[in-house]
């Protein structure tokens, strides 16, 4: 199953500025990743599997809509 890296996050139970903290980046800075407008490195993207304990090749990183689009 293949969620929105703002689903994995919600899914987590897990906020922004939670998430934000954890990997030292700003609120904003996970605002743009699930928006699609940044991408976050590789570094940060493992990170992400552990805080949301999803693989990434299970994390969409473009928002569904963009996607359809």
């Amino acid at each position: 199953m293949e969620l929105t890296l703002r689903a994995a996050r919600v899914n987590s139970g897990l906020t922004q500025e939670q998430v934000a903290k954890s990997l030292g980046i700003s609120r904003e800075t996970i605002g743009n990743w699930e928006k699609g407008k940044t991408f976050p490195n590789a570094a940060q993207i493992r990170e992400l599997e552990s805080l949301y304990k999803i693989e990434c090749n299970h994390i969409l990183f473009l928002p569904r809509k963009t996607l359809k689009a």
